[in-house]
């Protein structure tokens, strides 16, 4: 079993950064942060493996920055030059630690978090 907890969510204006956090039980092969905006399916933001490759969506690409601390047991997600359209509750997720290849955003994952909301105001 893995537990993860986000923290970190906020309102900000466009334009703004906010650094999200996820404290977890342990990392596994690979990590990720996904969000879900009302109304609207859940989209797969940002991944890590295990090695610190890390993979983005094509929307957050260039001003999100997904990181690791193992010394903390800590994911984060850094979003800068945020946008209306970022408003969303935001995901820690993490595949089982039976699970050693594939590693992606729209990676199905096996644990979750309860999500932290963030909102950007224009």
């Amino acid at each position: 079993q893995v537990q993860l907890v986000e923290s970190g969510g906020g309102s900000v204006q466009a334009g703004g950064s906010l650094r999200l956090s996820c404290a977890t039980s342990g990392f596994t092969y690979c990590m990720a942060w996904f969000r879900q905006a009302p109304g609207k399916g859940r989209e797969g933001v940002a991944s890590i493996r295990r090695d610190g490759t890390t993979s983005y969506a094509d929307s957050v690409k260039g001003r999100f920055t997904i990181s690791k601390d193992n010394a903390k047991s800590s994911l984060y997600l850094q979003m800068n030059s945020l946008k209306p359209e970022d408003t969303a509750t935001y995901y820690c997720a993490a595949v089982g630690p039976w699970i050693s290849v594939g590693c992606s955003p729209s990676r199905d994952m096996n644990y979750w978090g309860k999500g932290t909301l963030v909102t950007i105001s224009s």
